[in-house]
């Protein structure tokens, strides 16, 4: 059991639902937010060791969050992979380039998705 804390940050719950059922599944801890202030809030009180991390967001754009997250010095070992629709090469290069661990497109294969969760946070 590894029992690892991941925090997902989506707006849509037909993304949300099945994923955290899908981690839950593989034995990590789950927890959602839907906007960029959730998603602060909820790393201020539960710091997650990995972040599924949106770039549309209703509040924050994922780019806003993740240089939030990385101006916080006790975050800094957090690893964050975006999951976006966002497939364009410079949207996945300004994700990159800001130090994201990774990023996938949507739509994505279950085991892609814990394949890279698994070896970031092993």
């Amino acid at each position: 059991m590894n029992h690892k804390k991941i925090l997902i940050v989506d707006d849509e719950l037909s993304i949300l639902v099945p994923i955290k059922f899908l981690l839950e599944k593989n034995n990590f801890d789950v927890d959602v937010a839907q906007s960029g202030k959730e998603a602060l809030q909820t790393i201020a009180l539960s710091k997650p060791h990995l972040i599924l991390l949106d770039i549309m967001l209703p509040d924050l754009d994922g780019y806003e969050i993740y240089q939030m997250i990385r101006e916080e010095p006790a975050w800094d070992d957090i690893k964050v992979i975006y999951l976006s629709a966002k497939s364009r090469d410079v949207d996945i290069a300004r994700g990159l380039n800001l130090g994201a661990d990774a990023y996938i497109t949507k739509p994505f294969s279950n085991a892609e998705l814990l394949e890279k969760i698994e070896s970031l946070i092993e």
